[in-house]
């Protein structure tokens, strides 16, 4: 059934399952402030010992959350979560090939494509049709991403730019698949990603494991807190918003990830940087605040 408004009795979840989506997003752009401290580790080394800093802390959650029954909660998502889970660690995969195969600016400008591919998915396979505040958002949101990058974006190889399109595809695929079977834990589906990332990156570093113990904590920070809790608010996220609104949040990370640099690194964005960012912040803090003053009305 198509979702073309909400329903006024859940639009108090709505508007929770959005914040967290903001704190989500805000958390992870903190990844290329990270990852611009490594010393030595490589791309590779970083996606090895993130993923197991990631699989670490998701367990955790679920024992917390499951106890002794863990074990059954894992075994039973399925096919559903089998899947989720490729999608997202595919999504990982191709992005880091794609940054180095390709401008940053060419990938982000791709993946930020991710909102419109999802809503065309959930379409299809969801019959769910966004909001026309969803759809103004995603639209101003992506303006804003092409602002940002339009001084630099250059054309970047066809290999690193095809990447780029097939980790939007992966990760508008996993968020068709996580709002599809929102009743389902789909937690076992982010153990399942990091378990294949880590068992694709081992035999290509075999023998080259060891990296500086600083850059292996900071791995860990990334992968057991930037990337986790994010995708973990992503799932409990997934139960309350269609897959368009879910996926364009994500579009902060693009926005927020220079201030970091820009703060901490004193790196300084260029003006449209600037500009576009604010265009992008902006406008999802708008949808936000719509949803707030839909609650209060439906309140009153």
């Amino acid at each position: 059934m198509p979702v073309d408004t909400p329903d006024m009795t859940v639009v108090p979840r709505r508007v929770y399952a959005m914040w967290l989506m903001v704190v989500g997003s805000v958390l992870i752009s903190f990844t290329g402030l990270v990852i611009r401290n490594m010393e030595v580790a490589t791309a590779l080394h970083v996606n090895f010992y993130r993923a197991i800093a990631f699989i670490l802390a998701v367990f955790l959650v679920m024992l917390i959350r499951y106890r002794r029954d863990t074990g059954h909660q894992i075994l039973k998502v399925g096919r559903p979560g089998l899947l989720a889970g490729s999608f997202l660690a595919a999504a990982g995969i191709c992005v880091l090939q794609a940054i180095t195969n390709t401008t940053v600016a060419a990938t982000l400008f791709i993946c930020s494509a991710i909102p419109f591919i999802t809503a065309a998915l959930a379409w299809v396979f969801l019959r769910e049709t966004p909001q026309k505040s969803t759809l103004i958002t995603m639209c101003v949101a992506a303006l804003g991403v092409f602002v940002m990058i339009s001084g630099g974006s250059g054309s970047g190889s066809i290999y690193g730019n095809l990447l780029a399109l097939m980790t939007a595809l992966c990760f508008s695929g996993f968020a068709v698949v996580v709002r599809r079977h929102r009743n389902v834990e789909m937690l076992p589906a982010l153990l399942i990603s990091g378990s294949i990332i880590a068992a694709v990156t081992l035999p290509l570093l075999w023998g080259q494991l060891v990296v500086p113990w600083r850059d292996v904590i900071l791995c860990f920070v990334l992968g057991g807190f930037i990337s986790a809790l994010p995708n973990i608010l992503f799932i409990i996220a997934s139960r309350h918003l269609v897959a368009a609104e879910l996926t364009l949040f994500m579009l902060l990370e693009f926005a927020l990830g220079p201030v970091w640099v820009w703060l901490f690194i004193n790196e300084i964005p260029a003006r449209w940087t600037v500009v576009g960012g604010s265009m992008v912040i902006g406008s999802v803090l708008f949808r936000v605040m719509f949803e707030l003053r839909q609650n209060r009305r439906n309140q009153s």
